[in-house]
């Protein structure tokens, strides 16, 4: 996770961008690193939400295809339980 830069216009840059923006420099780098990949189609962020949706997604299919689950809706917390007690 190690990035030396050793370019003191890029230096003088970053501590520029940091400045105007009130972030650090690390920050200030990172937003224009997350701009410049939405200006060439590559959204990260976006990248990162689709993959959730489409995980929850899937788990969601799996819970609806499942033969033994007569009743694939939850609609309230009972619906949770079988009723059944469990000894303590």
């Amino acid at each position: 996770m190690g990035l030396n830069i050793k370019n003191e216009r890029v230096h003088a840059l970053a501590r520029e961008a940091a400045r105007l923006t009130g972030r650090t420099q690390t920050g200030a780098i990172e937003e224009a690193l997350e701009l410049l990949l939405r200006e060439f189609g590559a959204d990260p962020a976006g990248a990162a939400v689709r993959k959730r949706v489409e995980a929850v997604h899937g788990i969601a299919l799996e819970y609806a295809a499942d033969p033994g689950n007569a009743k694939p809706e939850v609609r309230a917390i009972d619906d949770l339980y079988d009723g059944q007690v469990l000894p303590l």
